[in-house]
C-alpha cells in the first residue's frame, strides 16, 4: 500500500507542477490593460476560476493529503520496526572491570 500511494503522490506532483507552469498569471496581460481601455483591473479580475484554476486547487488538495498519509505511515512503521529490534535482538552487557590490588590504572588526559 505504501508503494501504491508514492506513486500516486509521484503522478499528482508532476501533474501539478505541469498544470501550475500551463497557466497563464495575473499579472501577465498587464501592460495590454493600460492602453486596451479594458474593464479589468490592473492585475485582472477576480471571478470565479477557470478548469486550470480548480483543477490545481484539487490537485494541491489531493497532493498534501497523500503528503500527510505518507508521512504518517513512515513513521508508523518505522516505530513498530524500532519495537521489534529491541525485542529479537537483546544487548549484551560487558561485565565491569574489577580493579586488582597491585595494578596502577594509567592516568587520562
Amino acid at each position: 500500500m505504501f508503494e501504491v500511494l508514492m506513486v500516486m503522490f509521484l503522478i499528482v506532483a508532476i501533474v501539478l507542477v505541469g498544470f501550475i507552469m500551463i497557466q497563464q498569471g495575473k499579472g501577465a496581460d498587464m501592460g495590454a490593460s493600460f492602453g486596451s481601455g479594458a474593464s479589468n483591473t490592473v492585475f485582472g479580475s477576480s471571478g470565479s476560476g477557470n478548469f486550470l484554476s480548480r483543477t490545481t486547487a484539487i490537485l494541491a488538495v489531493i497532493f498534501f493529503i497523500l503528503a500527510l498519509v505518507l508521512g504518517n505511515l513512515s513513521t508508523a512503521t518505522s516505530d513498530t520496526a524500532e519495537d521489534f529490534s529491541d525485542l529479537s535482538a537483546p544487548e549484551q552487557q560487558t561485565p565491569p572491570v574489577e580493579e586488582q590490588e597491585g595494578q596502577q590504572v594509567p592516568p587520562t588526559n
